[in-house]
């Protein structure tokens, strides 16, 4: 669990991480950079090994990815640090003889009037403003979703992935494709980075209505947690928010 309140930026930023009711360890991590403008949700592949690790070493390179004054220049050092975790992974799978060690990722990063939100997988980045819930990620998922978040599942049928199935995954395949979208200018604005475990068990409709009643991230962050842990909690539940309170002009 982590708060903080970020003056430079203008923004305040909570997160929280938990295992849940079924999964017997966390294979989620979060990191919170506000001084920095960079928020991240990891979330390890529950249905191969290690997914607890590879979801720690994405939170630990980004960690340590030093913030340039150049947006681009940052961008440009989180995908090369990303890389680095999926070359490692794929290595590491390698020498201990397993099918995959991996992890979605999704991650926002902020910069004067603007708001990029990166993703691989099936973690996802909302927006909320006056206008209601958006989300800004789409899913790296064939098909339709189940509760288990694999990559590739069972042999595909003429060559197509079963439904269900993460097409993308860090640590899955020898290049990373990491998917950028502008996720908008303005003030008044709160996102919600967030693992599957949030969104098996609270739909985008009930997560509008509780980013329209918190009061701050730390009151949404805690209240999804009330709402998704009272409920099955098939799976690890992490969520950072993030509300801008002024943009810089």
């Amino acid at each position: 669990m982590s708060a903080s309140s970020c003056s430079r930026l203008r923004c305040d930023a909570f997160g929280r991480t938990e295992t849940g009711k079924v999964r017997r360890c966390n294979e989620d991590a979060i990191l919170l950079r506000d001084d920095d403008g960079l928020w991240v949700v990891a979330d390890g592949l529950g249905g191969h090994s290690a997914g607890d690790y590879a979801s720690r070493l994405i939170v630990e390179r980004l960690a340590a990815v030093p913030r340039p004054d150049d947006l681009c220049d940052f961008v440009d050092a989180i995908e090369d640090a990303l890389e680095g975790v999926n070359a490692d992974l794929l290595r590491i799978a390698a020498e201990r003889r397993l099918d995959l060690i991996g992890s979605t990722v999704v991650l926002l990063v902020h910069d004067g009037d603007l708001a990029l939100c990166g993703w691989v997988g099936d973690s996802r980045g909302y927006r909320f403003d006056g206008r209601g819930l958006r989300q800004i990620t789409e899913d790296h998922v064939h098909g339709s979703k189940d509760d288990v978040t694999r990559y590739g599942a069972q042999p595909p049928p003429r060559d197509a992935p079963p439904p269900g199935a993460l097409t993308r995954a860090v640590g899955a395949q020898p290049q990373l494709f990491v998917d950028w979208t502008v996720a908008g200018h303005g003030g008044g604005a709160t996102f919600v980075l967030c693992s599957d475990g949030i969104n098996k068990e609270i739909g985008d409709g009930e997560l509008d209505l509780e980013c329209a009643r918190a009061t701050d991230p730390r009151a949404l962050v805690t209240r999804l947690f009330d709402l998704a842990l009272a409920r099955a909690a098939r799976d690890n539940v992490s969520a950072i928010a993030v509300r801008f309170r002024e943009w810089m002009q």
